[in-house]
């Protein structure tokens, strides 16, 4: 049974934690002391070294009684900002920011939602497989914790990452590939009161290409966007260089390159029209995911669904998360929802009853692995 008045304090003691990306190291070393404490012998991988943060992944194997397939429970340690001080606030059966910062619950909540479902996992003696708890660094920025884990000490089948939102009984089964685009557009100074006729604003070049550019949702699968410009240096000057970050997304490769090529030569013809200069490169962020309906992940999350009486769900994201990662190293996984709202925002905010119904759902899908 959830041990509500548990969950809550671990939770508003996991959300006090400053865990900005990159800066786990306090909540780090809290969440080996949990994992310590409750017996288990958590280890440290050295994806903060690599990504030059100031703490790795945690990798914690807890050795299951039961002849089923290794599974993998994970969440992700770091927040975004504005994330220092972070005070939450309960309302009733609602825990939400004081209005100033995130809460946090992105994923303060699922690591609780996956300690607490250990702890009556060794409370009530559920017999279980091998479990295999990961918690990753810098997930915010790039889920570089989950690209530089040490997968050498993984051996799960089936990966269960709490970091959605949604109602619980929901798993996001697909999501897209990422393209980080990257451009420069260059112009050609001159002062702009006495001789513009002589410059080329490389804003102007810029405007014209994004213009002409399809962004927004392109299809079902695809979405594009130009989120970052950065350039000039003074009014009186016509502009030379501005610096620009976008995306495209996709569920399927081929249209993913097609409106990436898209925008590529957005900026050419731009460029060529007027005068300018374009460098246009971009790079794979995360790879897609696709779990079919007929998989045996689908059949345990269903199974466990009906032990719990709830509605499973199986959804679509637009979004990336370590799951895209996890999947693209053969662990089959899925990203489950853990009820939080509003996510990124100084209105986030959870429901307690839907962290307490995420944990016997948690449970009951550890009890239909087969």
């Amino acid at each position: 049974m959830v041990n509500r008045t548990r969950l809550v304090d671990e939770f508003l003691e996991l959300v006090k934690i400053d865990s900005l990306s990159g800066k786990e190291r306090q909540m780090c070393d809290t969440l080996k002391r949990k994992l310590e404490n409750m017996g288990y012998m958590p280890v440290e991988d050295n994806a903060g070294e690599k990504i030059g943060g100031n703490s790795g992944n945690i990798i914690c194997t807890i050795k299951g009684n039961k002849n089923v397939p290794a599974i993998m429970l994970a969440a992700h340690m770091d927040t975004v900002v504005p994330g220092i001080g972070k005070k939450a606030v309960v309302e009733g059966d609602i825990i939400k920011t004081d209005g100033t910062t995130i809460l946090g619950g992105d994923d303060a909540s699922g690591i609780a939602i996956i300690l607490e479902t250990m702890r009556i996992l060794k409370e009530e003696n559920i017999p279980h497989g091998d479990i295999q708890i990961v918690f990753t660094v810098a997930e915010e920025i790039g889920l570089l914790g989950a690209k530089n884990l040490d997968y050498s000490k993984i051996h799960a089948k089936y990966g269960f990452i709490l970091d959605s939102d949604g109602r619980i009984g929901c798993a996001a089964i697909k999501a897209p590939s990422q393209h980080k685009i990257n451009v420069v557009v260059k112009g050609k100074a001159a002062h702009a009161g006495i001789e513009p006729e002589n410059g080329i604003s490389a804003f102007t070049v810029m405007a014209h290409a994004i213009a002409n550019m399809k962004l927004g949702r392109i299809d079902e699968e695809t979405t594009a966007n130009i989120g970052v410009i950065h350039g000039g240096t003074a009014t009186n000057i016509v502009c030379d260089r501005v610096e620009i970050e976008g995306e495209a997304r996709s569920r399927q490769q081929d249209k993913l390159q097609s409106q990436t090529d898209h925008m590529r030569d957005c900026f050419i013809q731009a460029a060529e029209k007027l005068g300018g200069q374009v460098e246009f490169n971009y790079e794979m962020e995360y790879p897609a995911f696709n779990v079919p309906t007929n998989s045996a992940i689908i059949d345990i999350m269903k199974s466990a669904a009906t032990d719990c009486s709830i509605e499973f769900e199986a959804v679509v994201t637009g979004g990336g998360s370590d799951t895209n990662i996890i999947n693209s190293k053969g662990i089959v996984a899925v990203d489950l929802s853990v009820g939080m709202t509003n996510v990124h925002s100084v209105k986030e905010q959870i429901s307690i009853k839907d962290m307490q119904d995420a944990v016997t759902y948690l449970i009951a899908i550890v009890q239909n692995v087969k």
